[in-house]
C-alpha cells in the first residue's frame, strides 16, 4: 500500500486582514489600561522612548520613531501642555531639545505598571506558550520582511 501525501494546507483568508484584527483587540486591551494611568498607548511610547534618549532632538526622537516631524509635533504637544514633556533650546538658535519633567517620569512608571499588568493580562488570556509562540513568529516574519527590504535596496 503506497503512502499518501498529506494535504496540502493553505492559508485562509487575508493575512493583513487577520493580523489588522488581531492588533485592534490587543490595541483595545493596552489601551484600557493605559486610560487607568491617563495615557494612550501611543503616549506611553512616546514618554518612554523620550525617557530612554532624552534629552533628545526631535529629529533623532521622530527618526527612532519612525514617524514625520509633524506627526511627532502633534503628539508631543498633549505631552507638553499636560507638563510631562519639555521642548527647550538646544546647543544653538535653531535646534531643540525634548526632555521628561519630573513630572513625565512620575507619569511614565505609572504607566510602566499599567502596562505589566496589560501585558500579564494578555499572557493569562492567551497562554504563555502561545505568547511566547506569536512573538517567535512575528520575530521570524519580521526577518524575513527585512531581508526584502534589504534585497530591494540593493537591486536599485
Amino acid at each position: 500500500m503506497a503512502a499518501s501525501t498529506p494535504p496540502k494546507i493553505l492559508p485562509q483568508g487575508c493575512t493583513n486582514l487577520k493580523l489588522r484584527q488581531l492588533m485592534r483587540r490587543v490595541s483595545q486591551f493596552y489601551d484600557a489600561e493605559m486610560a487607568r494611568a491617563g495615557l494612550k498607548t501611543t503616549q506611553y511610547s512616546l514618554l518612554s522612548y523620550v525617557d530612554k534618549l532624552g534629552p533628545v532632538r526631535p529629529g533623532e526622537l521622530a527618526a527612532g520613531l519612525k514617524m514625520d516631524a509633524s506627526t511627532l509635533t502633534r503628539n508631543l504637544r498633549p505631552l507638553v501642555d499636560a507638563g510631562w514633556v519639555l521642548v527647550s533650546a538646544g546647543d544653538d538658535a535653531r535646534s531643540r531639545r525634548v526632555s521628561l519633567t519630573p513630572a513625565g517620569r512620575e507619569k511614565r512608571a505609572e504607566a510602566k505598571r499599567r502596562w505589566k499588568v496589560a501585558q500579564e493580562g494578555i499572557n493569562r488570556l492567551l497562554g504563555v506558550e502561545q505568547v511566547v509562540a506569536l512573538h517567535t513568529l512575528i520575530d521570524a516574519s519580521m526577518d524575513k520582511l527585512d531581508l526584502v527590504d534589504a534585497v530591494e535596496v540593493s537591486d536599485e
